[in-house]
């Protein structure tokens, strides 16, 4: 028998049954999953943006091929759903350009891609009718300071908002922050960087254990095309360091159309706009294709997330604060001197040099200096929870039937290489191929915590599986099954995690998601061979 527990005691004084940290894609969903059930919800979120990586930060969805078809939750459907609408209805789209799948920038990297404050938008749309119910209570521009743990129960956060400090309770917390940064808050173990072969006995994992190999981050920031005038930025203060910079790892300098290729390692030459054939960095990211709108001031609009801004020189959490301020400094510095160089001195195919009529659009995201509200991070702090997914559970290798480990607890589906950007570590690109995945409720529960939920890049995989667990729809479905755990655990006076330790409870949980449009599995019949086990 189930034991039953009831964290939420009369005269506890408790304003909520739940706190999300985090307001990015996980956060959003677990969100919604919790308002839902009918929770009392507070969602913490350190920006302006609510959407994380796909507004705050500047990546549009990263997704598999069959996304208009299957593979994700109904209320990720919904949110791109109304990102195409917001375009379809809003803005002055040719007839021409207007279909069921209409893609705003037309990108080679996405099916949807959009501009960052649309997704802000739409998320707060879809937030909404919960906060005009009381349900929700949404906190912006509000950072964690401190957490407080009594034994197994996380209890508390200090909380601070335009430097008024508060306090907060609840029966249950989710981490949906980018770092993991409630596990460290909480006192609670996690990992970072690479696990050890003989940990994991994963193929592709180190012979030995590197906290610090994690995968570099990224300042995104949003240009548009304007050619024949002249829109050359203000020389970056380190424009001569980053000219000059060649990592050992690296094939050419870092401000160069050159970078390893991310299957071979070797020397790839890349281009702005696809001159002498090579891959147009310019597509590759663009989030609004002028041709498809009627003509108005703006050219086309790309984000510029390429292989030649991630930063792999230091990393911004588990350092002091002074140190984490430099890499950012640095970063951002990395990513306008990539810009300036183009303006000023890249190549161009007629021995010219120099495209000035790159300008930097501000107003994108709506800061002063014109990069995303926030860097955009790959790898987090992981916690050690009751399943760790493995290489093993997501490679063709290992499945010859075509679908990844079918966990007995899962609570979603994915599908995405294993994509591993440079660490900083130096270490490089490692993409190999990935099968359709399953989500397991129990990589979302923490070993040592009874009412904390992971609901980003935090939960139980490795350095090598984050690879293809850390993108858009999978990050949703995790926030969504745990928003949804939160609510059957307080609704039946349970441990969210006697939910898996029960079959009867499992049974009905799992009914649960898919009755709220949650895929737990795969189509019947569905598999991919080893060959075409990709992002797409």
């Amino acid at each position: 028998m189930v034991p039953k527990y009831d964290l939420m005691k009369e005269g506890d004084g408790m304003k909520w049954d739940v706190v999300i940290a985090g307001g990015g894609l996980g956060g959003c969903a677990a969100a919604l999953a919790a308002c839902r059930g009918k929770l009392r919800v507070l969602l913490i979120e350190e920006t302006d943006w609510l959407g994380g990586q796909s507004s705050a930060q500047g990546v549009p969805p990263d997704e598999h091929p069959w996304i208009e078809e299957f593979g994700c939750t109904a209320s990720y459907r919904e949110y791109r759903d109304r990102i195409r609408s917001h375009y379809l209805n809003k803005t002055p789209v040719l007839a021409s350009a207007k279909s069921s799948q209409f893609n705003p920038g037309e990108a080679l990297v996405s099916k949807i891609c959009h501009e960052p404050g649309v997704s802000a938008e739409v998320l707060l749309e879809m937030l909404k009718p919960h906060v005009n119910e009381g349900l929700l209570t949404i906190k912006l521009n509000t950072r964690i300071l401190a957490g407080e743990r009594r034994e197994r129960n996380a209890v508390a956060l200090e909380l601070i908002h335009e430097n008024n400090q508060s306090r907060v309770e609840a029966p249950y917390f989710i981490d949906a922050t980018e770092t993991g940064e409630l596990l460290a808050l909480l006192d609670l173990p996690y990992r970072t960087g690479a696990e050890a072969k003989s940990e994991t006995g994963e193929p592709h994992a180190r012979e030995t254990a590197d906290p610090l190999d994690i995968q570099a981050f990224t300042y995104v920031l949003a240009m548009e095309h304007r050619p024949g005038e002249s829109h050359v930025i203000e020389k970056p203060e380190m424009y001569d360091y980053w000219k000059s910079c060649k990592p050992d790892i690296w094939p050419d300098a870092m401000l160069s159309f050159y970078a390893p290729h991310p299957h071979t390692g070797e020397k790839r030459p890349y281009s702005l706009f696809g001159e002498d054939g090579h891959f147009p960095l310019w597509t590759y990211r663009r989030c609004y294709s002028a041709t498809q709108f009627e003509q108005g001031e703006s050219g086309d609009i790309s984000l510029m997330n390429w292989p030649q801004n991630d930063y792999f020189f230091g990393n911004i959490y588990d350092v002091s604060e002074e140190e984490k301020e430099k890499h950012i400094y640095r970063a951002k510095q990395l990513s306008l001197s990539l810009l300036y160089w183009l303006q000023t001195e890249a190549p161009l195919p007629d021995g010219g040099i120099g495209y000035p009529g790159l300008r930097l659009r501000m107003d994108v995201f709506n800061t002063e200096d014109g990069l995303a509200k926030a860097p955009y991070i790959r790898e987090s702090r992981r916690m050690n929870a009751h399943v760790t997914v493995k290489e093993q559970d997501v490679s063709p290798s290992f499945h010859p039937e075509g679908l990844g480990t079918r966990f007995n607890d899962s609570v979603g589906i994915g599908s995405y290489s294993i994509d591993l950007h440079p660490s900083m570590s130096g270490n490089n690109y490692l993409d190999i191929p990935a099968l359709p995945f399953h989500i397991p409720l129990g990589a979302l529960i923490p070993v040592d915590a009874d009412n904390v939920l992971g609901a980003c890049k935090n939960i139980g995989t490795t350095h090598i599986t984050n690879g293809c667990f850390r993108l858009h729809p999978v990050e949703w479905n995790i926030g969504e099954a745990a928003g949804e755990a939160v609510s059957y655990a307080l609704q039946h006076h349970l441990l969210a995690s006697a939910i898996r330790e029960d079959e009867g409870h499992l049974t009905a949980f799992q009914q649960q998601l898919t009755d709220h449009g949650v895929e737990i599995d795969w189509p019947d019949g569905f598999k991919v061979t080893a060959e075409t086990a990709s992002r797409g």
